[in-house]
């Protein structure tokens, strides 16, 4: 691959040798300022013609913005970012123990806000950066040794691993989430997926783990069901990882209010909106940090997530300042309604940890959607 190194030349030279060494190092080609020698164009303008020609770019970010040129409010590495994040992948290496001016603290929060095709990591010295570009670069070139991704053939993987949903209306209500990762490959080799560590570190992190799926109250099973690997509760809850690295997650949606969370003595006529919005949280939380362990190298570049709400049927939904305004009066779904359609995304794989609140609003506001509004 040709890797374009974009970052400041003056007083930065230590950091592009040590990232021209991590590219060498595994046989890539560096595209780098120094060696473009006379050219008829203007410096910035052989640069970005560099980047445009190259298969990922490598950014390394210090204390100083560095150059702005003529006829530009942005600096030449600034320009570069913008060229580069719509179209290829960006390694961002910012370095720790600086103090930046306004204009440089701008660009590194635009940088670590941006959610897309991006890998940050942080350095202190020159040979910390070699590590980590060397690293990085390494896991690019996994992921783009994978097949191509087929949508289609993901959409209809995600909706095949939702649960048949109960028609019986005692069934208890349900978030269920399902991530499908692509290109379509084997993550886990059938040994992997069946050895006990495996499932008792998913046990551990669903009932102790920073957002907690399971109640620690409440027994624990986990087992084969065929290739896949499942662990279930009594209440409901379960955790399905397959060997391609699909996950699926389901989780009760009532629960005390002395918890915090959950619904009232009318809570079986309503949806609370933000007790959605909290599960969902969870529920990717969790998902996000399983494929993360499973697959470290990030083979899995592309995510389809469907989520789908059951055993509410004749339910309406409100906020909480709404239920709290009027507790006593509901307008209740219709029963008989045919079973709704879960709400689907595609996303690249970064969305999933870089961008969450936005991808939950995303979720979120379709799935109110299906139901009446019980103001």
């Amino acid at each position: 691959m040709r890797i374009f190194i974009s970052s400041i030349i003056t007083g930065f030279e230590a950091q592009r040798t040590a990232a021209r060494r991590a590219v060498t190092t595994l046989r890539h080609e560096p595209v780098m300022a120094e060696d473009f020698g006379a050219q008829p164009n203007p410096p910035q303008i052989a640069c970005l013609q560099g980047l445009r020609t190259s298969d990922a770019v490598v950014l390394i970010l210090g204390e100083h913005y560095g150059f702005v040129p003529p006829n530009s409010t942005l600096s030449a590495t600034h320009q570069e970012y913008r060229e580069a994040r719509e179209t290829k992948p960006v390694l961002a290496f910012v370095q720790e123990g600086i103090s930046p001016g306004p204009e440089q603290s701008a660009f590194i929060a635009e940088v670590q806000a941006w959610e897309g095709g991006l890998f940050r990591g942080s350095f202190v010295k020159a040979d910390d950066l070699q590590d980590s570009v060397t690293r990085a670069l390494h896991d690019v070139t996994l992921a783009n040794a994978t097949g191509p991704v087929d949508e289609q053939e993901m959409a209809a993987r995600a909706s095949a691993m939702l649960p048949v949903e109960s028609q019986n209306q005692a069934a208890p209500a349900m978030l269920e989430l399902v991530i499908v990762g692509g290109p379509q490959q084997r993550i886990l080799r059938p040994a992997e997926i069946e050895d006990q560590t495996l499932a008792e570190r998913l046990e551990q992190s669903a009932l102790y783990g920073k957002q907690r799926l399971f109640e620690r109250s409440i027994g624990t099973t986990s087992g084969l069901d065929g290739a896949d690997l499942v662990i279930r509760q009594e209440r409901g809850a379960s955790i399905r990882l397959t060997e391609h690295g699909s996950v699926v997650v389901r989780i009760p949606l009532d629960e005390p209010r002395a918890q915090g969370r959950g619904l009232d003595h009318m809570g079986g006529m309503v949806i609370i909106e933000e007790s959605v919005q909290h599960r969902l949280g969870v529920a990717l939380d969790f998902a996000a940090e399983t494929i993360d362990h499973i697959d470290r190298t990030q083979r899995l570049t592309q995510l389809i997530i469907a989520v789908r709400l059951t055993g509410v049927a004749h339910r309406g939904w409100r906020t909480e300042t709404q239920h709290a305004a009027s507790p006593n009066s509901v307008q209740m779904g219709m029963g008989g309604v045919p079973e709704r359609r879960p709400v689907s995304l595609t996303v690249r794989r970064a969305a999933l940890s870089l961008d969450r609140t936005r991808l939950i609003e995303d979720i979120l506001v379709p799935l109110r959607r299906q139901f009446p509004s019980a103001a």
